[in-house]
């Protein structure tokens, strides 16, 4: 004997209703921002006090463009300085030797620690602790005197300081020093980054301290160094201006204050200053991109990868699927 049960059909569920979450404080804060921008653009073209027609004939004129090629080569030789000589000093800061650290520790401390304006103007004025610089045999008068030889002379060359410490050379030093302090500081934690098993490695392969750390070390570390010493190139071609107080004459904000003071026309050619370095700045950037993307070669998942990786996980899950359903 069968009992037949009637079970009531369930009812669908009504559709949801997707209600979008409200953002009212995003439409504020872009009706806010558009207002600013606004005003600032109203303020750039009505404003006289900026003289774009005379600010953008003078700012392309030969000594404004000796000053970028002024500014340009002290960034390049401060920066090569810096970077050479900091790579030095990161080496003596990692050594076993405790006079190699010492030496390091102070040479970072000290250049950290004086302002680059005032680095800047004091290689400037060392020409006051030397009048001439000479090479050859020390104490040679003295050494004369003992013999009976008053005239005795025993020096190669020399020169006088004032033609050597000009104020190219002295801002290039003042920045190029000052800038290895930091470097160093940025190439020992990009060495330290590395994992030490791979040194004890190549150790246990019979390299050489210093093929370790060309071949194996370094290589990896630029991953951590290129991005802050990137910013520090760029505050570099900033801090090239502090040399104007030296002063450098070919230097861009010396020469752009100097035709602002001739002319009368201080403000245009402190607005032309700031859009040479933004410019100037801009092409650093990319070029610091680049590099990013070189030394990051091999570190990470870029969104091609990630594309590649998704494409190969759909294909090898889509054939098991189909061996698992036979």
């Amino acid at each position: 004997m069968s009992v037949e049960t009637d079970t009531p059909e369930r009812a669908r569920p009504e559709p949801i209703r997707a209600v979008p979450v409200r953002h009212p404080g995003r439409w504020v804060a872009v009706a806010v921002i558009g207002v600013l921008v606004a005003m600032f653009v109203h303020l750039l073209v009505t404003n006289k006090a900026f003289n774009w027609s005379f600010m953008v004939d003078e700012m392309f004129r030969p000594p404004i463009m000796e000053g970028v090629r002024g500014s340009l080569a002290l960034l390049v030789t401060a920066m090569l300085i810096g970077v050479g000589l900091g790579v030095v000093i990161a080496i003596m800061r990692l050594s076993e030797n405790p006079i190699l650290r010492g030496v390091a520790w102070a040479y970072t401390w000290f250049f950290r620690a004086v302002p680059r304006l005032v680095l800047a103007i004091l290689f400037g004025n060392l020409g006051i602790l030397w009048a001439r610089i000479e090479f050859g045999l020390p104490f040679d008068r003295q050494i004369g005197a003992l013999f009976g030889v008053d005239d005795f002379e025993a020096r190669l060359f020399g020169f006088s300081s004032v033609d050597i410490l000009t104020g190219f050379v002295a801002g290039m030093l003042a920045l190029g020093l000052s800038e290895a302090a930091y470097m160093a500081e940025i190439v020992r934690a990009g060495i330290q980054s590395v994992d030490e098993g791979q040194t004890e490695a190549a150790q246990a392969l019979g390299m050489r301290r210093g093929q370790i750390l060309r071949r194996i070390v370094l290589p990896q570390a630029m991953r951590v160094i290129v991005p802050p010493t990137g910013n520090e190139t760029i505050a570099m071609l900033k801090d090239t201006s502090l040399v104007a107080f030296v002063p450098v004459s070919a230097e861009l904000f010396f020469q752009l204050r100097a035709v602002g003071s001739r002319t009368f026309q201080v403000f245009p050619m402190l607005v032309a200053a700031t859009i040479w370095y933004l410019l100037l700045t801009s092409v650093l950037l990319v070029g610091q991109y680049y590099l990013e993307r070189h030394f990051s070669k091999g570190v990470g998942r870029s969104g091609r990868a990630r594309t590649r990786l998704r494409a190969i996980t759909a294909e090898s899950g889509g054939t098991t699927g189909k061996a698992g359903g036979a």
